[in-house]
């Protein structure tokens, strides 16, 4: 982190804290309250909006449910549908937004309003990571954290996901480990240095099983620099058929390196006979593990038909699998 973001992002959390003093509230929010709804009890009780904390959610009480799907981020009812049929409210909704987009507070507020964390996936397809690095595009990064900054409400951040693979331009095979490192380096700092200090970055590489001759760690910016490490990772027709070696290969690599916490940042299970087992596969790694915060279901039919309710026995898997208090919140919860 660069020297200049320092002070200013200690300050915003010093000014919180001695606000919350005075009405005697600087601790967690409660166990089993989701976190739009701690949000919204901590700005009754204290009558302003100071900065949030999110300390409670780098590491929750329960394993996020999350969910990306079809639609604006504004919009509830994909959400509320998904909800109806998995039996459980998400926590957490993954979203894409292209380099060169402004972040939209309205759009985000929404997302966390509803009761979601919102988890952004930005992706730079109009730039190079050497080109980022190299400061070029610093103006638009720097409005970028300031709408973040001023948005006050927490964010999680991705920025060029499945860079060790080789089908985004980002990637392994236009992009040198170095620059990508470098490019994630200076964006961090850049929000540091505007007080954008309500941010969870998530780095996200792919599972390492269809690309194993690229290494991870050169791609990894530092622990400094992350919070989640979000994997991502498919149950296809091909390829594994267990969390153990879907999965258990790139966290064993990623831990020779790093002891930030996992979340499986991106996941399904593509239609056919094993769908079923493989769902209840999934959710039993992801709980078997204190190290994973939980997953996030690409609930699409894109390539593939990875909805969860692809077939009756599919959306019946599910709903056993994600029945408990270990994931996400009832539907019934206000």
């Amino acid at each position: 982190m660069s020297a200049p973001g320092r002070p200013r992002r200690l300050l915003l959390a010093l000014a919180g804290c001695l606000l919350a003093a005075t009405v005697g509230a600087c601790a967690p929010p409660a166990p089993r309250i989701s976190p739009a709804a701690a949000a919204k009890a901590q700005q009754q009780t204290q009558g302003t909006e100071p900065p949030y904390d999110i300390r409670p959610l780098l590491k929750p009480d329960h394993k996020y449910l999350g969910v990306a799907v079809n639609g604006s981020p504004r919009a509830t009812a994909p959400v509320t549908a998904f909800a109806k049929k998995a039996g459980k409210r998400p926590d957490l909704r993954e979203y894409y937004a292209k380099w060169g987009d402004p972040f939209q507070s309205e759009v985000n507020r929404a997302v966390w309003d509803n009761g979601q964390l919102p988890f952004l996936v930005w992706e730079p397809f109009s730039r190079t990571a050497a080109q980022i690095a190299a400061g070029q595009d610093d103006a638009y990064i720097r409005e970028f954290a300031d709408a973040v900054r001023d948005y006050n409400r927490p964010l999680a951040l991705s920025f060029g996901h499945e860079m060790n693979g080789g089908w985004y331009p980002w990637g392994s095979r236009r992009t040198k480990a170095a620059d990508f490192a470098r490019a994630w380096r200076h964006i961090h700092d850049l929000f540091t240095d505007e007080g954008a200090a309500d941010v969870i970055w998530v780095w996200s590489p792919n599972v390492i099983n269809p690309v194993p001759d690229v290494r991870l760690e050169p791609y990894y910016p530092g622990d400094a620099y992350v919070d989640w490490i979000g994997v991502v990772g498919y149950y296809a027709l091909t390829g594994p058929t267990s969390f153990r070696t879907l999965f258990g290969p790139t966290m064993t690599e990623i831990r020779r390196f790093s002891r930030k916490p996992f979340i499986v940042a991106e996941t399904g299970v593509e239609a056919g006979e094993r769908k079923p087992g493989e769902i209840a596969d999934l959710f039993k790694g992801v709980g078997a593990r204190d190290d994973v915060l939980g997953l996030v279901w690409f609930n699409l039919k894109k390539e593939a038909d990875w909805r969860i309710d692809s077939g009756p026995l599919s959306l019946a898997a599910f709903r056993e699998a994600a029945a408990g208090d270990s994931f996400g919140f009832d539907v019934q919860e206000p």
